[in-house]
């Protein structure tokens, strides 16, 4: 299976990536924007490559054949960018890029739970569980949350409060009380098992519309279970204070809660006077790009440059 990276060219052409320069790929993902970074400028930049989930360093260090000098691979949140830097003892980077994406191997071949389009154990994890696939171990312990311990045990308001807040669900408190009484007559393990319960709640209201009943539900247990937006403001935090003067920083979101963060962020550093934001509006995908690859269509591409 081959991932195909989201605005690819826009984001590293809007990098201005130059020769000498230490460069974070903190969502490593299917590998292809640092691929496209190594293509353009071989040995010439150092890529520093974050990613939770195992798979993502293991494929990436298997299509480049070999781990070079100026590749350096973590298996890391991005939201521990300081800490990766301060073991590396490197004080400042040069650019920065995050893809928020789900790669095409998280949604299809890793078993986790990530789409409800596959009957798979309700984990939604970045970390992978302890079995094998693809020649690399597991990194996903008992005590870390999962999709399958929230709605198995979170109380109804809390469920309710998350599908409504990270999913944008409008039936949320239909959603978050048939959980919770499913569960009582029978733990709910698979995607499957989550997706009947929804599809029985609130699949007549979304009769003839394009949307999964389920999406909105899926998307907020997987933000719950990540800390997808809690994260993503410290990275924005973290990374920014690490960039040096000049540097610059691109993100790629794919659905509203994301961009907001990102837009309001960019624009608090512009207001204070530390940065320039490059992207007035966000650069979207162009129609062939959304043609050839339709996951492409909520993406939206935000950069900033450092001035102090």
């Amino acid at each position: 299976m081959k991932h195909i990276s989201v605005l690819l060219d826009e984001s590293i052409d809007g990098l201005q990536i130059k020769p000498g320069d230490t460069i974070i790929d903190g969502t490593l993902g299917g590998g292809g924007h640092t691929l496209e970074i190594i293509r353009r400028f071989g040995k010439k930049v150092r890529i520093i490559c974050l990613d939770l989930d195992i798979d993502a360093i293991f494929r990436t260090k298997k299509l480049i054949g070999a781990t070079t000098s100026n590749l350096i691979f973590k298996t890391v949140g991005f939201q521990d960018i300081d800490k990766v830097l301060d073991d590396l003892n490197i004080t400042k980077v040069n650019r920065i890029l995050l893809d928020l994406g789900l790669s095409s191997f998280q949604l299809e071949v890793s078993g986790r739970g990530f789409s409800f389009l596959k009957n798979e154990p309700l984990l939604m994890t970045m970390k992978k569980p302890a079995r094998p696939l693809e020649g690399a171990g597991g990194n996903l312990s008992d005590e870390d949350l999962t999709a399958r311990k929230i709605v198995n045990a979170w109380d109804e308001e809390m469920l309710a409060d998350i599908i409504y807040g990270f999913g944008e669900e409008r039936y949320s408190r239909k959603i978050a009380k048939g959980i919770v009484d499913a569960r009582k007559e029978k733990k709910i393990e698979t995607t499957f098992d989550l997706v009947k319960i929804i599809d029985e709640i609130v699949g007549k209201n979304y009769r003839g519309l394009r949307i999964h009943p389920a999406t909105r539900t899926f998307q907020a247990l997987r933000i719950a279970t990540n800390s997808e937006l809690s994260n993503l403001k410290q990275v924005i935090q973290k990374g920014f204070s690490r960039l040096s003067a000049g540097g610059r920083m691109a993100i790629i979101t794919f659905h509203s809660l994301e961009d907001r963060i990102v837009k309001k962020a960019f624009k608090e550093l512009k207001i204070k006077g530390h940065a320039v934001v490059i992207t007035k509006k966000p650069i979207v995908p162009k129609p062939e790009e959304i043609k050839l690859n339709p996951r492409s269509r909520s993406a939206k591409l935000r950069l900033i440059e450092k001035i102090l």
